[in-house]
C-alpha cells in the first residue's frame, strides 16, 4: 500500500491538477484517501478510469442517488475519496474500490497526455478476452488473478448493432485471432444508433454517428448477475 496519495482537495485546470499528482508505484486504498482519477466510462455499477498517481485501472463503485445518476464523461478528471472501508475483496474485481461520496469532476483532459497514458494501458493481445473463453463465467471461478478491465486495441472492427430480438446494442470486433461478441452498456453508443436511425453501424458511418473514430474498447466484467460475471464493453474510445 502506498502513502503518496494527498488527502487534501486539489483545485486547479484539469491539467494542472494532472501535472501535479505525485506518481506512486500502486494505488492506495486506505479509507479516506484521494484518488484523480482520468476517466474512461461511467456506469451505475462503478466509474472505470485510471489512477494517474500509479497510471493503473481502477473501477470506483459510487452509491449514486436516485436523483443523481451516473454523469461522468470519458476523459473527464475527477476526485474519489474513498470509503473508511473500500471493500477490496471482491475476487472477480481485483481492480474495484469503494467511494465513501460522489466524485468531484475537476474538468477534462484531453491531447498527447491522454494519448500517452492509454497507449501504456493497452491489453497485449491474447486468446481470451480477461483471460477466460467465452462470454461470462460463473462467479466462484474467480481468484482475483485475472483482471476485470482491459483497454483493448481491435485489429478489426469495430461493429456496432442492435440484436433484433430483444433490441440490446452489441460491438463486434477481432482481437487477434478471435472474434468477439459482446453487448455494449455504453449511453453514448446506444444513442448513435438512434440518432443514424441504424441497427448496424461500421467504418466512417460508426465515426460520424460517434463523433469520433473509435480506436479503443473499454471491457469490463460484470458485477454477478444469476451467479455469473459477463464481458461487456463499457465505451468505445477515441486516440485521445
Amino acid at each position: 500500500m502506498s502513502n503518496g496519495s494527498t488527502r487534501t482537495p486539489r483545485h486547479g485546470t484539469a491539467q494542472e491538477i494532472a501535472r501535479s499528482v505525485r506518481p506512486t508505484p500502486r494505488i492506495d486504498v486506505s479509507g479516506g484517501t484521494l484518488l484523480v482519477v482520468l476517466v474512461l466510462a461511467c456506469h451505475a455499477e462503478d466509474t472505470t478510469g485510471v489512477d494517474l498517481a500509479s497510471g493503473a485501472l481502477v473501477r470506483v463503485r459510487v452509491d449514486w442517488p436516485d436523483e443523481h445518476g451516473p454523469d461522468l464523461e470519458p476523459f473527464d478528471v475527477a476526485e474519489v475519496t474513498l470509503a473508511d472501508e473500500p471493500e477490496r475483496d471482491d475476487l472477480a474485481q481485483p481492480e474495484a474500490v469503494t467511494a465513501g461520496g460522489l466524485p468531484r469532476h475537476l474538468g477534462t483532459l484531453h491531447g498527447r497526455p491522454v494519448r500517452r497514458l492509454l497507449h501504456r494501458l493497452v491489453a497485449p493481445i491474447d486468446e481470451h478476452v480477461l483471460g477466460f473463453p467465452g462470454a461470462s463465467a460463473p462467479y466462484w471461478e474467480f481468484r482475483g488473478s485475472r483482471p476485470s478491465l482491459a483497454l483493448i486495441t481491435p485489429t478489426r472492427g469495430p461493429v456496432l448493432f442492435r440484436r433484433p430480438e430483444d433490441r440490446s446494442v452489441w460491438v463486434r470486433f477481432a482481437w487477434g485471432r478471435s472474434d468477439n461478441w459482446l453487448p455494449v452498456e455504453d449511453r453514448h453508443s446506444e444513442r448513435a444508433l438512434d440518432a443514424a436511425r441504424r441497427d448496424r453501424l461500421s467504418g466512417k458511418d460508426l465515426a460520424s454517428a460517434l463523433g469520433f473514430k473509435p480506436h479503443y474498447l473499454v471491457v469490463s466484467l460484470s458485477s454477478p448477475r444469476d451467479g455469473h460475471c459477463y464481458k461487456t464493453v463499457r465505451a468505445l474510445l477515441p486516440r485521445g
